[in-house]
């Protein structure tokens, strides 16, 4: 299974991306300023050739230091979290913080205009204003609390959003383990099932039939060391992990079992997970089919219905007793986990006694198609 970008490249990329645009946005709005300057000039004071440089100056010293005001509360919400968090200690701190950088900037803008008009002599009387006054500060006042408010609110959302993101990490990581850990539980499973059945022949002298169900095991352990677990397979794949698995069972029980498998071909192009159809199998033949001295038969069927994969394996045996009525064994149990983490609320499964006897399992996923 692919895996996202990780948590630590998503944190490394979105603070870069925002102060790109916060650099961005101040540099527009100087501009502007600037602009807006130099028309003043034109129209009020009618200096028609006013140079635009002090204007673009004087709009740079506006807004850039609050650009560098931004860059600083951000990295300092980076660093220390406290900062930001409503209280009346952090509430007077940005007050007093907010009172020093006022003055400080209203000196730097009366500084540029008085630079502007002793080296720009056309730019005109602007280097005569005077902007030291308690309206020119509380607007100070009023732009760093948005600008902080501002900072505040994001940085709390990116936290947020971060936390949930590795939270999803670490429910991913334990979910796949968990997974892992049930493919590894049942293959060994199945593994040693047939090596009892091959050491029973052996020990009977069935030669020929230990090498069909070598045979047969060796098919089924090189398709299964090609996988890369836990994945999701073709429908034709998984049926020939059945076939042979049911080759060897044949061997085992002779004429005492007699097997059907039917898919259509829309549904072979079909994705399952690994292995999911296999402990379903074993299940209707240790449960249903052993027990029974006649034996019995297995049909397994696959199909398409509209957007849905249709699965069925059914055995008309003796049906399932004591433990496996309880908990169908550890095989469907895994199945079951399976199926609810390759398909969290859009699967059926269905486990039944038919009328007739036997045992029933029903499955319904959505529909994949195996990429070309």
């Amino acid at each position: 299974m692919s895996e996202g970008p990780t948590t630590e490249r998503i944190l490394s990329i979105r603070p870069a991306t925002g102060f790109a645009a916060v650099i961005l946005i101040g540099g527009i709005l100087a501009t502007l300023t600037a602009r807006d300057a130099n028309l003043n000039l034109v129209y009020h004071y009618r200096y028609l050739h006013a140079p635009f440089a002090p204007s673009l100056l004087y709009g740079c010293a506006y807004w850039m230091w609050w650009v560098v005001v931004t860059l600083v509360l951000w990295r300092l919400a980076d660093r220390w979290a406290a900062a930001f968090k409503p209280s009346r200690l952090t509430i007077m701190a940005h007050f007093g913080g907010a009172c020093v950088l006022a003055t400080a900037h209203i000196a730097l803008l009366q500084y540029a205009l008085w630079f502007a008009s002793w080296h720009w002599p056309a730019w005109g009387p602007n280097g005569t204003l005077y902007l030291k006054s308690l309206e020119r500060f509380g607007v100070e006042l009023i732009i760093y609390g948005l600008i902080a408010g501002t900072c505040a609110f994001l940085h709390s959302r990116m936290q947020t959003q971060q936390a949930l993101v590795q939270k999803m990490e670490v429910e991913r990581q334990l979910t796949q383990a968990q997974l892992q850990a049930l493919q590894t539980q049942m293959e060994p499973h199945f593994l040693f099932n047939t090596l009892n059945a091959i050491t029973s022949l052996v020990a009977q002298k069935r030669t020929d039939e230990a090498m069909k169900m070598l045979g047969h095991l060796n098919t089924i352990l090189r398709m299964t060391l090609q996988r890369k677990s836990p994945e999701k397979v073709p429908v034709a794949e998984e049926l020939k992990i059945i076939e042979s698995y049911l080759a060897i069972q044949k061997v085992r029980f002779s004429d005492r079992l007699q097997v059907r498998i039917d898919a259509t071909p829309e549904a072979l192009d079909g994705l399952v997970p690994c292995f999911l159809l296999q402990p379903i199998v074993e299940n209707a033949i240790k449960h249903g089919i052993a027990p029974r001295a006649a034996g019995g038969s297995i049909e397994t069927s696959v199909k398409r219905i509209a957007d849905k994969l249709w699965m069925q394996v059914r055995d008309d045996g003796c049906g399932p007793s004591g433990s496996a009525t309880k908990g169908h064994g550890i095989g469907m149990q895994n199945v079951k986990e399976r199926l609810a983490y390759f398909y969290p609320d859009k699967y059926e499964f269905d486990a039944i006694v038919p009328l007739g006897g036997g045992y029933e399992v029903t499955i319904q996923i959505p529909y994949e198609r195996v990429m070309a």
